[in-house]
């Protein structure tokens, strides 16, 4: 059973049989990434982020473990920037593919990704709040929303800043804009479109609380 969002509590870790298939994709996937990647400084710094949420996702799952669901959509979140962080994003080949058949002006995958960031992510946010804030179904919905707008900006800002301070000449290839000086903000403002989307999907599971 795939638990949501409405389910009073998860099982251990030790019985969750699809939480521990999920470990073992992110870890198999994540391995292979790392080996060549196209920038290896560009992996690294991709992937900052990604070693503190893997972290916190782990020590927090002691005491305020999210659903099935939510780590359902944390893995697909994390596949899909893995393949970007391995390829760099303004590189990776199915982006270059669609780039060509439709004959766009630039690899979108990117922007794919900041898309699903709020689509996939704002239902992971929204349970914390619901299920460890209390926060009844309409303000887990306009607070989670207001956290992927945020976050999103701020991690604009942090990228600009990680780049230009640690690596300025690995700075275009992490920040991946393509020549596109409104970048950052197209990105925010996908972002927040996946997250407005992601707030009409499985609405259901953020009213009243079952038992497992």
């Amino acid at each position: 059973m795939i638990s949501t969002a409405a389910d009073r509590v998860p099982l251990p870790f030790s019985r969750n049989k699809p939480l521990q298939g999920m470990a073992v994709i992110s870890a198999v996937v994540w391995v292979i990434g790392a080996i060549a990647p196209e920038n290896r400084f560009d992996w690294f710094l991709e992937n900052l982020l990604v070693f503190v949420g893997v972290g916190l996702l782990e020590y927090f799952y002691r005491t305020r473990p999210l659903s099935d669901f939510s780590y359902i959509l944390i893995t697909c979140f994390l596949v899909l920037h893995t393949l970007g962080a391995h390829y760099t994003y303004s590189k990776v080949p199915l982006g270059t593919w669609i780039q060509e058949v439709l004959a766009l002006d630039r690899n979108h995958y990117d922007r794919v990704i900041h898309f699903g960031f709020g689509l996939i992510v704002i239902y992971p946010v929204r349970e914390v709040l619901f299920r460890f804030a209390g926060a009844s179904r309409g303000l887990s919905g306009f607070t989670a929303f207001t956290v992927i707008a945020t976050s999103s900006g701020v991690y604009e800002i942090m990228e600009w800043a990680v780049a230009v301070i640690v690596s300025p000449e690995a700075a275009m290839a992490y920040l991946g804009t393509q020549g596109d000086v409104f970048d950052a903000q197209k990105d925010s403002i996908l972002a927040m479109a996946g997250g407005a989307l992601g707030l009409l999907i499985r609405r259901r599971d953020f009213g009243p609380r079952r038992d497992l």
